[in-house]
């Protein structure tokens, strides 16, 4: 499907970028083309990849003629630049709007011009019932994309986007913190030990935005279907995965966290097609002539349930280790007793 095509990455050094790169790189695609800020991030990749494929771009999203120099020519953008951080965006939220928000619409408008075939938004679980500054800035880059998706649907580019949840071991996951604190042997430090979060590995990820690729139409949103899992149970779980005789020490959430997150609502579960693995919610394509949708026998969005950290299969502690096993990070700390950078 991408053979003799050109993939753009926005945010392209990060985790996200990485798995696509491993994905993809030894297939018969032309070009993957990496779009970020961090010229050093960009050097590390380039000397580590060493393939003729890979080119570079340095710009910031924010930054529209930027990302227009990069994306002319392109067939495909994976969008996953963001300030993704809860807490710094809590401080910081107009920079979570300029990145998250209107970054987003910098990426799609240049899409649109560029006439690039597909964009594929990466979004969150914190963009659903959102009560932080990073969800609130996801929200609204769902938001756009949808009505650009309404607006432009005819012209050729399908604008569409995918949901996580916890995505384990990605830059800023609690994973690589505990793993060090247990070699330290240092406390563990958990927030809540009830706050549950969906479990999703890298390749689930990039899983996602490929189904999401071969399968959207204008505006859709598409979630994974996922376990999860208390953060007790995950510290518990590395704790017996190295022998760690760590306490765990409670610190009590930080700004912006919740209890428990949500991929889909109750008014998206109401539409939301079951696929089999994935859930895809189609977008609402309506005008704003509401008279002329009129229907009777309506579902009474009251009876559905949302989709959520708390109500999807809950892992245990032999199910959390399973999973962790998967991740690269703690394989190596398991063989050389370090973290993996």
């Amino acid at each position: 499907m991408f053979s003799g095509r050109t993939l753009l990455i926005t945010g392209g050094t990060g985790t996200f970028g990485n798995a696509v790169l491993r994905r993809f790189l030894e297939t018969k695609i032309a070009e993957i083309r990496i779009f970020s800020r961090d010229e050093k991030k960009q050097d590390d990749m380039r000397r580590a990849y060493a393939n003729p494929k890979l080119k570079f771009y340095i710009g910031d999203v924010r930054n529209e003629s930027s990302l227009r120099n990069a994306i002319s020519g392109v067939d495909f953008v994976f969008h996953a630049a963001a300030l993704k951080q809860v807490p710094s965006c809590e401080f910081f939220p107009m920079e979570a709007i300029q990145t998250n928000a209107l970054g987003a619409e910098n990426v799609m408008n240049a899409a649109l011009t560029c006439r690039v075939k597909n964009v594929i938004m990466l979004s969150t679980d914190k963009a659903v019932y959102p009560i932080n500054a990073m969800g609130m800035s996801k929200a609204l880059m769902e938001k756009l994309m949808i009505a650009k998706a309404r607006m432009h649907g005819d012209n050729g580019t399908i604008l569409c986007g995918t949901r996580y949840g916890n995505v384990m071991a990605s830059r800023g996951s609690v994973i690589p913190l505990f793993i060090s604190q247990v070699l330290e042997r240092k406390p563990l430090t958990v927030t809540d030990p009830n706050m549950t979060r969906f479990m999703m590995t890298i390749d689930d990820a990039v899983d996602l935005v490929l189904y999401a690729f071969q399968n959207g139409k204008p505006g859709d949103i598409f979630v994974q279907k996922a376990s999860a899992a208390t953060i007790l149970t995950l510290a518990e779980a590395l704790k017996e995965l190295f022998d760690s005789h760590s306490k765990i020490h409670i610190t009590g959430t930080r700004h912006g966290e919740k209890l428990h997150e949500t991929l889909l609502n109750r008014e998206e579960m109401v539409k939301a097609e079951d696929l089999g693995g994935y859930y895809r919610v189609p977008a609402d394509v309506r005008d704003l002539n509401y008279s002329e949708y009129f229907s009777e026998g309506q579902t009474d969005v009251s009876l559905a349930e949302e989709y959520t950290s708390q109500n999807t299969h809950r892992l245990d502690r032999p199910e959390m280790i399973e999973l962790l096993l998967k991740l690269e990070c703690v394989r190596q700390a398991l063989r050389n007793g370090a973290v993996a950078v």
